[in-house]
């Protein structure tokens, strides 16, 4: 399983995005413990890379990602610990750490995505996917256990109990541009539009106030899960502790001044400097 000097996952950096590419297409993107490991490290790169402003999450080859490496499941000795690590050190922290990224995450479903490559693609804050992309539940009806990787939180949320039944205990796959009508993911576009759409809106993301992209996710999540009371104590709280910072008063200002906010620089040229 393991390659002398392969290199799982390919990492780009271009205008403050960072790429990402699961680069096993082979095993259609399969993760495997040193593939695990290699994509945990990444991201914690992205997340402490201050001149990485949005992360883009795609797959190389036909798939986005088909979930845990079967063959190393099926390997495993005493299986039900194995998994047991295998969710809690692995695949878990992975989808915590992007939940917590201090930027915008986009993910780019070229392909299939399937068990725990669903919730990996619907950890992002926005999916965008190719008309070919299809998402697909195994777990149930092909493997005997319960969605993991998020996908029983991701998918009643976006798409009520009924249809989150329905993939779940069918297997049948989900076409992306069905996806997209019943608001599992942002859009379906083109396969060879996908990358450069996918691209083009994680460098808008950049260029945004990114700590506030930051708060929103974290405003919508707890939406999903209190009630009204909660939501409006939290918005008031955020507000205005984020009107206390830089974006806001260069936000403020650029739509007094009519011009376009710089929310890039602010950390290197405070409001009203001519350098």
């Amino acid at each position: 399983m393991e390659e002398d000097g392969k290199e799982w996952i390919r990492l780009e950096v271009r205008d403050a995005v960072c790429t990402l590419t699961l680069s096993a297409p082979g095993q259609l993107n399969a993760i495997h413990a040193p593939m695990m490991s290699e994509l945990q490290r990444h991201l914690e790169e992205v997340r402490d890379n201050a001149a990485i402003r949005a992360l883009l999450l795609t797959g190389e080859g036909r798939a986005f990602c088909t979930g845990a490496h079967v063959g190393e499941m099926n390997g495993l000795e005493d299986k039900g610990e194995g998994i047991h690590r295998i969710l809690d050190d692995g695949w878990n922290r992975v989808i915590l750490l992007i939940r917590s990224l201090p930027k915008p995450v986009v993910s780019a479903v070229n392909g299939i995505a399937a068990g725990g490559g669903v919730g990996l693609a619907l950890s992002a804050d926005m999916v965008l996917a190719s008309r070919s992309a299809r998402f697909i539940q195994v777990f149930g009806p092909r493997l005997g256990v319960i969605p993991d990787v998020g996908s029983t939180w991701f998918l009643p949320q976006a798409l009520g109990r009924a249809r989150a039944m329905r993939l779940m205990l069918t297997g049948e796959p989900l076409a992306a541009e069905e996806a997209a009508s019943w608001g599992l993911i942002a859009d379906c576009v083109e396969d060879a539009d996908l990358m450069g759409k996918a691209f083009r809106l994680a460098r808008d993301l950049s260029k945004g106030p990114i700590e506030a992209f930051a708060e929103i996710r974290k405003a919508v999540d707890r939406g999903l899960t209190c009630g009204l009371n909660t939501a409006l104590d939290h918005e008031r709280d955020t507000n205005a502790r984020l009107a206390a910072e830089p974006a806001f008063t260069e936000g403020t200002s650029a739509f007094v001044e009519k011009r376009e906010p710089d929310f890039v620089h602010l950390s290197r040229k405070p409001h009203g400097s001519d350098q």
